[in-house]
């Protein structure tokens, strides 16, 4: 079985200079770029204590903060598998939050996760294209092989959003979840570099 040998070596992101600098990526409404504590405000921890919005986050299991969340961030950044980007609109304003990792660089694949938090924006396409966007730092920024997300069965919306990104169904582990209805399956999607390569971009 995969991992139940020994110690394991975290493999490092090879991070590019732009990412560092916090250049912003954009990809049609939205951009990315590394959050920041400074993104670490009262309205960010309010979006966590949102039964609407966190239902299908694991950060509901635990009481929210804004030196909770600032730990959460400075955590974050500190590792070398992951990369957890704000999703900006409008400018500069934060809207919800997408990761790329942990990455296994052995391998070149990578989990991938997100929510939008600023309920005003939602319906607006704009998951769809933080999810492109951040497709596009994996494979071409990072040269990965493959992405995957894990979803809640009935997170239908976020299914959705995958789905339009070209995520393939592969899978999934029933009843592993407590959803806010009771139990659900844990939903697989992937995507690979070939099947990003070749996607419509509209």
């Amino acid at each position: 079985m995969i991992g139940c040998g020994g110690q394991q070596e975290v493999a490092q992101i090879p991070v590019p200079d732009l990412w560092t600098d916090g250049v912003l990526f954009s990809s049609g409404p939205v951009a990315l770029r590394r959050l920041e504590e400074a993104d670490c405000t009262d309205e960010y921890v309010s979006w966590l204590q949102d039964d609407t919005v966190n239902q299908y986050l694991e950060t509901r299991w635990l009481a929210q903060s804004l030196e909770s969340v600032r730990a959460f961030v400075r955590e974050q950044r500190s590792r070398s598998d992951v990369l957890l980007l704000a999703i900006l609109v409008e400018g500069d304003r934060h809207v919800g939050n997408i990761k790329v990792g942990p990455v296994n660089t052995r391998h070149d694949y990578g989990d991938l996760s997100y929510f939008l938090g600023a309920k005003d924006v939602w319906g607006r396409g704009l998951g769809s294209a933080a999810v492109r966007a951040a497709c596009a730092v994996g494979f071409e920024l990072l040269g990965l092989n493959r992405l995957q997300a894990g979803v809640y069965e009935q997170n239908t919306a976020s299914i959705a959003v995958l789905e339009a990104a070209g995520f393939q169904h592969e899978g999934r582990f029933r009843q592993q979840l407590v959803g806010p209805h009771g139990r659900e399956d844990h939903v697989w999607l992937g995507l690979l570099r070939t099947e990003w390569q070749t996607a419509d971009p509209t």
